[in-house]
């Protein structure tokens, strides 16, 4: 599934007193590598991943899966990328959507980079009527873009704090997630 909407703006980022300007957009063929490059930089030494982000996102995009592809990019290079694709609930819901693998380049972060592009990957979303979105991450930095635990919606295998649900129009659903299997571990 692609995106209806296919927009590209310019999101101002006030870092200290320099402004730097970030334009977020779809994802092209010849960012492909880069995407690949940034997200295995960006989750080089953290601890909680197994390093298969970048194979993940690239089995999303080859299975079709991948319906929303955005990076970041600063006057001279792409330096963060988000991607979202659908998700299976137990009972049923539909429209729900897993964010993440989520990267920035090192040398980037702590910036508001990924904040921008949540707020661009939410806004894609709703513009594709999605019932709502789903992660796993850290709930001090998620908590500010809307996400939060519910109790009645459940990731396997993870601690359920960590995984955290966001409703864009819909009551939130109950029952057991399951990402898509490139999601699997390898």
């Amino acid at each position: 599934m692609s995106p209806i909407i296919r927009l590209s703006y310019t999101i101002p980022i006030l870092f200290g007193d320099i402004s730097l300007g970030i334009n977020i957009r779809f994802e092209k063929l010849s960012d492909i590598q880069c995407i690949r490059k940034i997200t295995t930089a960006a989750f080089l030494n953290a601890p909680h991943s197994d390093h298969s982000e970048q194979f993940i996102i690239e089995d999303l995009r080859n299975s079709g899966a991948l319906t929303i592809s955005l990076v970041a990019e600063d006057a001279t290079q792409i330096v963060g990328h988000v991607a979202l694709s659908p998700v299976t609930i137990s009972d049923g819901a539909i429209a729900w959507y897993g964010l993440g693998p989520i990267s920035v380049i090192p040398t980037e972060q702590r910036k508001g980079i990924g904040s921008k592009l949540i707020h661009a990957a939410l806004r894609e979303l709703k513009n594709l009527n999605a019932s709502g979105c789903v992660l796993l991450g850290d709930p001090k930095f998620y908590r500010r873009f809307g996400f939060e635990q519910i109790d009645d919606l459940i990731l396997s295998g993870v601690p359920p704090e960590y995984f955290q649900a966001l409703s864009l129009q819909a009551p939130f659903p109950k029952g057991t997630v399951i990402y898509h299997h490139s999601f699997l571990p390898r």
